[in-house]
């Protein structure tokens, strides 16, 4: 039975999270964009792999663009719901700006995981979800044991973090082995986005966490 988060705990949290509020915002209005200026916008500002490979300068900037581009209204809601339970708590801990870089660098390895493994693919990747996934991966070794709240069937229960994300990311190896398995150029879940984007995350995270303890 799927585990669907649907909050954590923020006694902890010290400040506004301002720049996870942020996120969602500019995700909502490229979203907004989508919907009002149709199938070129979203060709033209998606990343593609082969079109990228072709030309990396004149396309650079879809590396950017697509972390906040969206294939529908499930996807968007599940992505930004993910973000703001994780992501003020992973702010709160990185601080502000540092947190924006790191969102972004999350975003942009789990764009160029997914072209390592389908260079010649021509199908638009967009999404947040890579960028989301380096939050997840920061959370999980940041904040193990902290309870959140998921739908499990039809009651609301609470779970550590180390199980609710550690099942995640379980699922996104086994079925990112699958799609290696079992190649497609059909479009889909960009499983192996996910993976780089966490484990990216959760490399950043500690590397944070060390230096910030040498300091100390």
């Amino acid at each position: 039975m799927a585990l669907f988060p649907v909050g954590d705990d923020n006694s902890a949290r010290r400040s506004f999270p301002l720049v996870t509020l942020l996120l969602i915002v500019a995700n909502v209005i490229f979203f907004v964009a989508e919907l009002a200026l149709g199938e070129a916008f979203i060709v033209q500002w998606s990343f593609v792999p082969r079109r990228f490979l072709a030309d990396p300068t004149g396309d650079l900037a879809t590396l950017f663009t697509s972390m906040f581009m969206h294939a529908g209204w499930l996807h968007i809601a599940g992505n930004l719901l993910y973000l703001w339970i994780f992501g003020d708590n992973v702010e709160d801990r990185f601080g502000r700006w540092q947190f924006l870089v790191f969102y972004l660098v999350c975003g942009l390895a789990a764009t160029f995981a997914q072209m390592a493994f389908n260079m010649q693919s021509d199908i638009p990747n967009l999404g947040a979800s890579g960028a989301i996934a380096g939050v997840l991966g920061a959370y999980i070794l940041m904040f193990p044991k902290a309870r959140v709240k998921v739908l499990l069937g039809t009651r609301i229960v609470q779970l550590s973090a180390l199980v609710v994300l550690g099942l995640w990311i379980v699922l996104q190896f086994l079925s990112g082995v699958g799609s290696i398995m079992s190649p497609t150029d059909q479009g889909g879940v960009a499983y192996m986005a996910h993976i780089g984007g966490f484990v990216t995350g959760f490399l950043l995270a500690f590397l944070f966490r060390k230096r910030r303890g040498n300091n100390a």
